[in-house]
């Protein structure tokens, strides 16, 4: 920064303020362009347009940057044209003047700069060629029409781009690094100002313990014989008594000044802390501005008319989680184009304007950030959706007919899942609400989506506000705090052990009309078995519908709100812990991976090895054997592991290839299938992989046993979302019951 206040921008060469300029007025420049289409006399959107071509056209200039100059000017005559009445800025002018917007960019990117001939050159007599045929007469409004503005004044010369916000401030660029280490350091300065607050509350004891030693020197000295109180033992407690009240003036005195000290600290750690926290977001409208351009160009490309309404555009948003949104919006609007919205033919025969309408629409609700992706097109077809899942064989007909509109939406989420029976370079491979999902639960948000036939189509995505901090529920658990993320909870509740019940050796309990079952957080996170203290279980209900589990605590401790510190990447990913944060005491507590604590839940669940908590008194937990189903095409390798399960205990049923494993798998409970790779009709690649997408077998634990012993094998069974992966090789030293024994447990229990 230069002394005189201005910024410093001598270390920029002109074509990268250039570059800069372009970036700015290019936004600008669309944005007016987009308006113009919809509007196409609208004055002070031509005078934008043009101010920025002409702006461009001059930068270009003094950068000698020739092939940019000749781009600009064509655009900017075509828009004076405009301004005069003698071009009416219908689709076709507009497709070339956001064609030329393009080149400009293309003309000043490092790898095209200079280039006079050549590719970019035979571009630039493209453009300028399709721009004098959509500005030909043709497109020239009829009559014409006066002049909308007065003749446009003498643009001023272009200056270097100024790093200076919409209210006029001063900007400067720091790295993102940098900004999250700022925010580390002012969480912890906040965490450190609250430390205070213990050590003034201990001076406080101090003093009331001084109170009460003062009454016993009064006491003992009420005692004295009469004729004594001048005596040698009357005085020393007379010494006593004042020395003491000297202490308690001091002690009264520093913690009057603890006091003042806690509060300025605390308060100037809080500000620190919001203001830092303030610089990290960004306006929504700088992360999705330019979706406008995209769903206009996407749109057109598909045979369609739409625009892009964004709403609440000065919502704050988290740097980092706005540049993630980036992928997922995407996803999104191109569904909406794609899937959501009909022809323009279609849209009249309903009764709807020909233009489409994408309702982009960020706002700040119950401490989330709430993303809404509207769009007013037919709806998703309920009924073909039902079909579609019936057909992928994902469910049955059966069970499909009873699923919920919410429950059979949630299928939309599945990856590879799509209802378009063709792929295109637009959607179709089942991929994008598969992302936009994984995007949202990796930042502990959710995404829902609602639909109304012939009325359109909502996603509603809630999200944390920012990524470094989060609300929590702090419980106890084995006598250690753990922090549970609320985005994660469901709801939480005090249930009398009276009201468990065991259900095929399970606990439950009733709750809103539905069975949930109980699992100990003990259990989950390897901390051994819950202790039955007290009459009520503290219980947090965690997932939702048929996949809730009644999570069991041994305390609540209240919500924290608490700076999120990510763990030594040199430990790896730790099983459902996410990170970890500082008390206001300074201890140290564990953030809980609510994902990965369910998944946890869910495997303990499909194997049947959850123990549960100690139910009503004088109940005993059914025992039953567990189940296995081994699917291998050679009969003596399918012999011989049946011969291996059930002679260590395990029940056993074999299916013969793929196909009839599916099969079986899919009308029967077990709690283990172990199979071949190499299979006819079906090879168990496949099996595995048709299991993960089955929301009902996606976490029954599955074992590959093959006579590949390649590394790369072994890594394909396992991308495929096997849990193991064994030689056959591996049955002469019993490393096959062992595994059996490692994913589920010992066959009865």
């Amino acid at each position: 920064m230069s002394t005189s206040g201005t910024p410093d921008l001598s270390q920029f060469s002109m074509l990268d303020l250039f570059r800069a300029e372009l970036e700015t007025q290019s936004q600008a420049l669309t944005q007016a362009l987009l308006t113009l289409e919809r509007e196409p006399t609208s004055a002070p959107h031509l005078e934008a347009a043009m101010r920025a071509a002409h702006s461009l056209k001059g930068s270009a200039r003094i950068v000698e940057l020739m092939p940019a100059v000749r781009v600009a000017h064509a655009m900017e005559e075509c828009l004076v044209a405009a301004q005069h009445g003698t071009l009416r800025l219908s689709r076709a002018p507009i497709d070339a003047l956001l064609r030329g917007v393009d080149l400009l960019a293309l003309v000043a990117d490092p790898a095209t700069e200079g280039a006079e001939d050549g590719p970019v050159a035979a571009q630039i007599d493209g453009f300028l060629a399709a721009l004098a045929q959509a500005a030909a007469p043709d497109h020239a409004a009829p009559p014409p029409a006066p002049p909308v503005a007065p003749e446009p004044a003498r643009l001023a010369p272009p200056s270097a781009p100024e790093p200076v916000s919409e209210s006029g401030e001063r900007m400067i660029r720091i790295t993102a690094t940098s900004m999250t280490r700022l925010l580390g350091l002012a969480g912890e300065s906040l965490i450190e100002a609250r430390r205070l607050r213990p050590f003034a509350d201990s001076l406080t004891r101090l003093r009331r313990e001084h109170t009460a030693l003062a009454r016993a020197l009064d006491s003992v000295r009420a005692t004295l014989p009469p004729g004594t109180e001048d005596g040698p033992t009357a005085q020393a407690l007379m010494l006593a008594r004042g020395a003491l009240e000297d202490g308690r003036q001091a002690l009264e005195a520093r913690l009057a000044e603890l006091d003042a000290l806690d509060r300025r600290s605390t308060d100037l750690a809080n500000r620190l802390y919001n203001e830092t926290l303030a610089s990290r977001m960004r306006p929504f409208e700088d992360g999705v501005r330019a979706y406008s351009r995209t769903v206009r160009d996407l749109a057109h490309a598909l045979g369609k008319s739409a625009r892009l309404e964004i709403i609440g555009g000065s919502t704050g948003i988290d740097r980092d989680i706005l540049d993630q949104l980036d992928a997922p919006l995407g996803h999104l609007l191109r569904n909406a184009i794609d899937h959501g919205l009909e022809t323009p033919e279609q849209r009249r025969a309903a009764g709807k304007p020909e233009e489409g309408v994408i309702r982009l629409e960020a706002r700040h609700h119950a401490g989330l950030l709430q993303i809404l992706i509207v769009d007013d097109g037919a709806g998703i077809d309920l009924a073909a959706l039902r079909h579609a899942v019936v057909t992928r064989r994902l469910i049955g007909a059966d069970a499909a007919a009873g699923l919920s509109e919410g429950e059979l939406l949630d299928f939309l989420f599945l990856p590879g899942f799509s209802m378009k029976e063709a792929v295109s370079d637009v959607s179709g491979r089942g991929v994008g609400l598969d992302a936009v999902q994984t995007m949202v639960r990796q930042v502990r948000g959710k995404v829902r989506v609602t639909t109304q036939p012939g009325a359109g189509t909502t996603f509603l995505l809630e999200l944390p506000l920012t990524l470094s901090v989060i609300r929590t529920l702090l419980v106890e658990i084995a006598g250690e705090p753990y922090a549970l993320p609320l985005a994660g909870l469901t709801r939480t509740l005090r249930v009398p052990r009276e009201a468990v019940q065991l259900l095929e050796g399970r606990p439950h309990i009733g709750l809103d009309g539905q069975r949930i079952g109980l699992v100990t957080a003990h259990e989950l996170l390897g901390l051994g078995d819950a202790e039955a203290n007290g009459d009520d279980l503290a219980v947090v209900v965690i997932g939702s519908g048929a996949g809730a589990y009644g999570l069991v605590v041994d305390a609540f401790r209240g919500e924290r709100e608490l700076v999120v510190r990510p763990l030594d990447p040199r430990l790896g990913k730790i099983k459902d812990i996410a990170a970890a944060a500082l008390m206001e005491d300074g201890a140290p507590v564990l953030i809980v991976d609510m994902d990965d604590l369910l998944r946890s839940a869910d495997k303990l669940a499909a194997a049947g090895s959850l123990r549960g908590i100690a139910g009503p008194r004088g109940s005993a937990p059914a025992q039953r054997r567990k189940r296995v189903l081994v699917v291998d095409d050679s009969l003596t390798v399918r012999e011989l592991e049946r011969k291996l399960l059930d002679h260590h205990g395990y029940e056993v049923e074999v299916a013969v290839d793929g196909m009839d494993g599916w099969n079986v798998v899919r009308s029967e409970s077990f709690d283990l299938v172990v199979t071949d790779v190499d299979m006819p009709r079906m090879d168990g690649i496949e099996l595995v992989t048709l299991m993960r997408r089955d929301p009902r077998l996606r976490n029954l634990p599955v074992m590959i046993v093959s006579y590949k012993d390649r590394e790369e094998d072994r890594r394909r069974g396992l991308d495929a979302g096997a849990d193991y992966y064994l030689t056959k090789g591996s049955f002469h030293d019993e490393t096959l019951i062992q595994a059996v024994t490692d994913l589920i447990g010992p066959a009865v229990g």
